[in-house]
């Protein structure tokens, strides 16, 4: 307990009801240790309570702060990756350190220090030369007794427990036995160069070995589902124990089994001591991997092979020593809570509840805005062909103008604005994490897109000029009446033709009725001017109502809309009433309707215009199946 509590940056505070971790989570799992075992029953009662009493102050809870008041740190031996331990030298202000036996306790103000070490078991053991029983004593640390910690320390790892070893050193400190913190001291030179700490931190006596978990969160196992499903490989890359992490890798479905199949786990020294051609080989098959005490240089290897192999990388981190790999990938992701200030200096976003689920979601929400960009890239793009298309038939026709400039002006501006903003609210395809990646260098319009384009803006086309021909054509069109009106009908010839209007003879006067008022024309050319108004009206309803039904086409780029119905996204649906509000008001408006030069429509005429306009439904529909 003293080591634990002393030999630690971090601490537990109790406030307003709430135990809060200040520091390194490993080592405030440590302060938590010491709470959990309390003090030596030896100590007098008097202490414990005082102990016990200060825990709720808002402070360091008691038991580690009755430790560390009777324990001064006088210098500090900073953990590094190739000791992979750290330890403190501290000085007893009260006869609580234990020497070889219980019974031989320091007075304090002997001058004596001790040196407390924690760090990764198998490398504090083999630097271990006796070991602490449970009653004090010391014996000597033999081959069989180190292979004894080293099998608890395999089988603690086994069940996803970090192990940390303990230990303490309490003679043969040399000149640090009286080290004071003074800078003339002869310990200054020892401590001053990092070298040396391998050499203070030998013959060891062990105390013992804890075993910490940090248990994944339970939607964890889950987004790894996911990402397997989305065609994203989850490697591991920590500083544990090998074991420790393939036992917790297999438990979250990184690896499909504990112990792992042979070449998805690997330390990085042993990942490192490959060659170029094995290390490749390792990165490129399929499944995870685990990557276990890796170094930073580790960390920057991996990400820099898996760029060369063309895998755009996300990588992960905290500390310090992961700030190079988080600057290398394509895109670096600090934890917000627990990251350091240079890892998140160094990376591209910060997660702000450090939880891997949430970068998933994050996938997935990422997936669904690049699919709205396409689905309003598409909308839009369609409709403009549409446009373009319905101008080229007219022209090559040699028919009269089906719509004039200031109604394509406020259909491109005014009609498509809102359902066009309405595609950004898209829901996400509910099998967009069922696809693997695209490329990075995957066109945002393929040619099966540009052919998809052009195939609904030919309809778009064919249906607004073809409705502007049925009116002057027919007196009935599949079974609707449009003679109510009283307009007359004239041959395919004379509407291509209409150019010499000026010439004919035989054309009778004549007129008719639309919305209300009376259209009359008492030249032929008048007809193909004044008098194609109605016929210009149903022309640019059937242009609003296409790009409205289009609208809903670009629901989803794959999915009928049987499968993602129109009320996924209600945005989309009142955008739709928007425009089609304001085509009504155009219409009906009087002052509005000779702006635009349209006219009301009755019910056999609005009947028309959904015959044209609908099935451009049924064609992307079909264009989904066949390219899907």
């Amino acid at each position: 307990a003293t080591i634990c509590a002393v030999c630690n940056d971090s601490k537990v505070v109790y406030n307003k009801g709430q135990y809060t971790a200040v520091g390194a989570p490993t080592e405030a799992a440590l302060a938590v240790l010491v709470e959990k075992l309390g003090l030596p029953d030896a100590w007098d009662a008097k202490a414990v309570a005082d102990a016990r009493a200060e825990e709720p102050s808002g402070n360091e809870l008691g038991c580690c702060r009755h430790y560390t008041d009777r324990n001064r740190v006088v210098a500090t031996l900073e953990f590094d990756r190739n000791r992979k331990s750290m330890s403190v030298l501290s000085s007893a202000q009260e006869a609580h350190v234990y020497n070889t036996r219980r019974s031989n306790k320091r007075n304090a103000g002997d001058g004596a220090n001790s040196l407390l070490v924690k760090g990764a078991a198998e490398c504090v053991i083999d630097r271990c030369s006796q070991v602490m029983l449970a009653d004090g004593s010391c014996i000597k640390m033999d081959a069989n007794m180190k292979a004894s910690m080293l099998e608890k320390v395999e089988d603690m790892a086994g069940r996803a427990l970090r192990c940390l070893a303990i230990a303490q050193k309490t003679t043969d400190l040399g000149a640090l036995a009286s080290y004071d913190g003074e800078p003339k001291h002869a310990g200054q030179t020892l401590l001053a160069d990092p070298t040396n700490y391998s050499s203070i931190e030998s013959n060891l006596t062990l105390v013992g070995l804890v075993g910490l978990q940090d248990p994944p969160r339970p939607e964890v196992a889950g987004s790894i589902i996911d990402c397997k499903k989305a065609g994203i490989r989850v490697m591991m890359i920590t500083g544990d124990n090998k074991l420790t992490g393939e036992a917790i890798a297999a438990r979250i479905g990184i690896l499909d089994a504990f112990p792992p199949p042979p070449g998805t786990s690997f330390t990085g020294r042993e990942f490192h001591d490959m060659t170029h051609e094995q290390q490749i080989e390792v990165l490129s098959g399929s499944g995870g991997r685990v990557f276990s005490r890796a170094e930073p240089k580790h960390k920057q290897d991996i990400v820099r092979l898996l760029k060369e192999l063309g895998e755009v990388t996300a990588m992960t981190g905290d500390g310090v020593n992961d700030a190079p790999a988080l600057k290398l990938a394509d895109i670096g992701i600090a934890m917000g809570i627990a990251g350091t200030e240079v890892a998140k200096e160094a990376s591209d976003m910060v997660l702000a509840d450090d939880n891997f689920s949430t970068i998933v979601e994050a996938v997935g929400e990422g997936r669904g805005i690049y699919n709205n960009m396409k689905a309003f890239i598409r909308y839009m793009i369609s409709s403009n062909i549409g446009e373009v298309c319905s101008i080229f038939f007219t022209a090559a026709l040699n028919l009269p103008e089906a719509l004039i400039p200031v109604q394509l002006l406020w259909v491109n501006l005014v009609t498509d604005g809102p359902p066009a903003t309405a595609l950004g609210f898209n829901p996400r395809d509910p099998d967009i994490m069922d696809k693997p990646p695209r490329s990075a260098d995957d066109q945002l319009v393929t040619r099966w897109g540009f052919f998809r384009y052009m195939v609904v803006g030919t309809y778009v086309g064919f249906a607004t000029v073809g409705i502007f021909c049925v009116w002057f054509l027919f007196d009935n069109f599949a079974g609707i009446d449009l003679s109510q009106d009283g307009h007359r009908t004239i041959s395919w010839e004379q509407l291509t033709t209409w150019h010499d209007c000026a010439q004919w003879k035989d054309f009778p006067v004549g007129s008719f009725t639309a919305g209300g008022r009376v259209v009359s024309w008492d030249e032929p050319c008048e007809y193909f001017e004044e008098g194609k108004v109605k016929a210009s009206t149903m022309s640019l309803t059937v242009l609003v109502f296409i790009e409205m039904f289009n609208a809903l086409n670009a629901l989803s780029e794959e999915h009928s809309l049987l499968a993602v119905p129109p009320w996924r996204n209600p945005w989309l649906l009142l955008a739709m009433c928007l425009s089609f509000a304001l085509h009504l008001l155009i219409m009906y408006l009087p002052f509005l309707a000779d702006i635009f030069s349209i006219v009301p429509l009755d019910a056999n005429e609005w009947l028309l215009v959904l015959l044209f306009s609908a099935p451009v439904v049924l064609l992307e529909e079909a264009l989904k199946v066949v390219g899907w």
